[in-house]
């Protein structure tokens, strides 16, 4: 913003300092543009640099020189007494190569070197600097890469199945493991029995979930509005987790068998709905087929001997007992992915992993720690699964911001069209949490998630997986109510957190993404870190007002196609109001998919006692009535038809309340 100090101005989210906004097909031009406040300036470039490569200075020319005009770009909060002569710098560069490229400026001024950048390292608005500074990101991906049109229109259920629901109705647990713990009661609190001196676990804990009772509750799943169900490993292993693999080509005896997972994927397809699997590759369980540490498997396994056929698939340091394990977990012994024989095993053979599972109905795969897999051995697993079912999906799971991730000091090529899919985003569960419960300000959250949508392919952003809850963090009603002011009576502790609750599903039913429910989530479901957040799903005692307020929300998700497709166009209004414009216009949305044209206004108050009173502005000055399709909070009935005037509407949020808003003409009330 300028004033005294800062001279100078570019924010790469809006169109005039960088057009088109955010990643780009590589091939394509990008102009950039820097404006310049008072005289005395003798040269302008771009400093840019693609990932590894060397920087080159760019020049950058006069392309307008008009005062009045030029200061109209600046953020409305910015007070300018008296209007310095104004100049606006432009270069146009285009990015060969998919993969990141990187800019800021260099100035010469009155004879002195100045650097402008990406201080903040969340793109928009940047700060002077007087040696290089951080960049701005580009994210240049293959020309014509491209997401499932299907996956973008989804709501996914997350389902740990050892802790869903027993399909069989005397509560029978068939197959049990040598040396587990079958709970008696459904609702006790999971648990870990491990070894005092090494902390290993050393007996599992189970309560007898099954993929019939995945299977029993589908039409709960179909009124819930779920379309995609995504599973937790259901492979063979000797935990209730599952992410220590023994069989790849093998059900879970506990949970069933290979028929029972091909029925479930065939009825669930019946219903609309898509199951996604949980692929773990790498690593494996010490105690499988392929390891065979302890000669369960008839096979010769890799510890076994060095003749094994899968000896190569493992990294042993000193045969056999001192090998590579994940995380340094004994049962984990990690694998050489790029191993020919693996890559046969799990992807390209005839019968691999990959192809079987498809062939059973899966509709794709969810990548655990996709940090800890090769690029290489991406690349040829979504090859092989779009060679299979173009239409099938591949979800990695990433915890950080997957367009510039680092992982053993290799920049991953997760989104430049040769990867994945989609991506877990827990980036929006911790910026949104921050945010409902004054962790951060609405300006923190506007530059979290402006940084998302810039430096996300769009395709990606509008397929990424949004989570308020996993199997691997503090569920949300417990985060919230971990956070609630520490006055607040038990009682009002509930309410509080229930009106967080209903603004953040409300929320996630509403951003571009797919929206993730995991399994209790919407039932009020409590649990803290591993295995609490791992409880069983709450059957005959859900929080039934927070169970339907996901139904109603899914429902709108569905019904309206600007909640799954449209523009999403952020604005800030208020310190405790956040909210965006969705739209489609013109008969089809960004993707080029014939959808019903709309515009929707979502928006909330996080203050816990203030109403708050904001006045947005549309965007489109020819509506002029909106109506309330969905609202929290006791004054929120529906129906209500707001008037906007000259494209700004007026509108007035009680405490800790949402609201949304659809074009009257649009509406199906």
């Amino acid at each position: 913003m300028p004033n005294q100090l800062d001279w100078m101005y570019h924010n790469s989210h809006h169109s005039l300092f960088r057009e088109p906004f955010g990643s780009v097909p590589a091939g394509t031009q990008v102009t950039l543009r820097l404006l310049i406040f008072g005289s005395g300036v003798e040269s302008v470039a771009i400093l840019l640099h693609k990932d590894g490569g060397h920087r080159q200075e760019i020049p950058m020319q006069l392309q307008q020189r008009d005062t009045e005009q030029l200061l109209t770009y600046l953020p409305e909060q910015c007070e300018i007494k008296e209007p310095p002569e104004v100049f606006l710098f432009t270069a146009a560069i285009t990015p060969a190569d998919p993969l990141l490229y990187w800019y800021s400026f260099k100035v010469q001024k009155e004879g002195q070197i100045y650097y402008y950048g990406n201080v903040s390292g969340k793109g928009g608005a940047g700060s002077i600097t007087d040696a290089p500074t951080t960049d701005y990101q580009i994210t240049v991906h293959h020309p014509g890469s491209k997401t499932p049109s299907w996956f973008k229109d989804s709501i996914m259920y997350q389902i740990f199945v050892d802790r869903f629901n027993n399909g069989y109705e005397d509560g029978k647990i068939k197959n049990p493991k040598k040396n587990s713990v079958i709970h008696a009661h459904w609702d006790d609190d999971p648990f870990y029995i491990r070894d005092p001196q090494t902390n290993d676990v050393i007996c599992w804990d189970f309560f007898g979930g099954n993929l019939r009772g995945v299977l029993k509750k589908l039409d709960y799943l179909e009124e819930l509005g779920v379309t995609v169900i995504y599973l937790n490993p259901i492979f063979e292993s000797p935990s209730n987790h599952k992410y220590d693999t023994a069989d790849y080509h093998t059900v879970d005896p506990m949970f069933g068998d290979n028929r029972l997972f091909a029925k479930l994927c065939k009825k669930a397809a019946s219903k609309g709905m898509s199951i996604i699997l949980d692929g773990v590759f790498s690593h494996t369980g010490s105690d499988s087929r392929y390891f065979n540490k302890y000669g369960t498997y008839p096979e010769l396994g890799a510890y076994q001997s060095k003749e094994s056929p899968y000896y190569s698939w493992y990294k042993f340091r000193e045969y056999p007992d001192d090998y590579e394990c994940w995380w340094n977990i004994p049962v984990l012994p990690n694998v050489n992915e790029l191993d020919p024989g693996f890559i046969t095993f799990n992807i390209t053979g005839e019968n691999s992993v990959l192809k079987k599972w498809l062939g059973e109905g899966a509709a794709g795969w969810r990548l655990d720690v996709a940090d800890e897999l090769p690029d290489e051995f991406i690349k040829q697993f979504r090859q092989t699964l779009k060679q299979t079912d173009p239409e099938s999906v591949l979800i990695g799971e990433v915890w950080e911001d997957a367009s510039n991730k680092i992982s053993y000091n290799k920049r991953r090529e997760y989104l430049l069209g040769e990867e994945l899919d989609s991506v877990m985003n827990y980036p929006l569960r911790t910026s949104l949490l921050a945010f409902i419960t004054g962790q951060c300000t609405d300006k923190q959250l506007y530059a979290e998630l402006m940084s998302l949508y810039e430096n996300y392919p769009a395709h990606h952003f509008y397929s990424l997986m949004n989570l308020l809850s996993s199997h691997d963090v503090m569920r949300i009603a417990t985060a919230l109510k971990d956070a609630a002011p520490g006055e607040l009576a038990a009682e009002d502790k509930e309410k509080h957190v229930f009106k967080q609750l209903q603004l953040l599903v409300l929320w996630q039913m509403t951003f571009p993404g797919v929206p993730c429910i995991y399994y209790g989530d919407e039932a009020g479901l409590e649990g803290g870190t591993d295995p609490l957040n791992r409880r069983t799903y709450p059957w005959g005692r859900e929080k039934t007002e927070l169970l339907d307020w996901h139904r109603k929300m899914t429902s709108l998700r569905k019904t309206y196609d600007v909640f799954r497709t449209g523009e999403w166009e952020p604005f800030i209004a208020d310190s405790d109001v956040f909210g965006y414009i969705r739209r489609i216009s013109g008969g089809a949305d960004r993707f080029g998919q014939t959808k019903q044209d709309n515009t929707a206004i979502v928006v909330a108050n996080r203050h816990l006692t203030e109403p708050k009173k904001v006045t947005i502005q549309t965007g489109v000055a020819e509506l002029s009535e909106f109506i309330e399709v969905a609202g929290t909070g006791e004054e929120r009935d529906g129906g209500k038809i707001h008037q906007a005037v000259n494209g700004l509407i007026t509108i007035e949020l009680p405490p800790l309340s949402g609201l949304v808003l659809i074009d009257k003409d649009k509406a199906r009330v």
